[in-house]
């Protein structure tokens, strides 16, 4: 049996269920991992002690909007992508000029899209933003036709490696970038 009462355990504990975890896990959720026997500040600590630990390694302890996980480092993703050797598809110009106006204009309607880019908005444009998760519904305006106001989601944010959007690129280096589906 494990003493969560020692330091370098609890770090094993941290260590074991980001591991373990298919997504990114909050504050919230590792403090479970202690039954209330931990305070934030604590656990904060012990995530940093965890990041530098892991700092010479090839993989590394990052945290994006929903929490804290394990990834591969940067150098090494050409050699995994090995592993899945399909070339992965990339968006059209369209989707990402869409996607660059909902995150740095959000929330925002299909009509301010359109009034933004000059063109109408293709509706498989904003489903397929949509099914990957990265845009969202989250009101109506209220004007005549209240329409469908979006905004971007936590997953987009995780995809992207930010915690907020604050950390969003300048806005023409994010429209003119090349993100994989996948």
């Amino acid at each position: 049996m494990r003493d969560p009462d020692n330091i370098q355990e609890m770090k094993q504990i941290l260590e074991a269920a980001l591991l373990t975890s298919p997504q990114a896990l909050a504050l919230d959720d590792l403090l479970k991992l202690f039954a209330g026997r931990m305070e934030r500040p604590t656990l904060r600590m012990l995530l940093d002690e965890l990041k530098t630990d892991w700092q010479d390694r090839t993989l590394e302890l990052v945290q994006v909007a929903t929490g804290y996980r394990f990834q591969a480092k940067p150098e090494y993703s050409e050699y995994l992508a090995r592993l899945n050797p399909e070339r992965q598809p990339k968006y059209s110009r369209a989707v990402m000029e869409t996607l660059a106006i909902i995150a740095y204009r959000q929330p925002v309607t299909r009509g301010d899209i359109e009034q933004i880019r000059g063109v109408a908005v293709n509706p498989n444009v904003i489903r397929q933003l949509q099914e990957r998760d990265w845009i969202d519904v989250v009101g109506q305006r209220e004007v005549p036709g209240r329409p469908s106001l979006y905004a971007t989601t936590k997953h987009f944010l995780d995809d992207l490696n930010l915690r907020s959007l604050a950390e969003l690129p300048p806005f023409e280096v994010f429209a003119q970038a090349e993100i994989p589906l996948e």
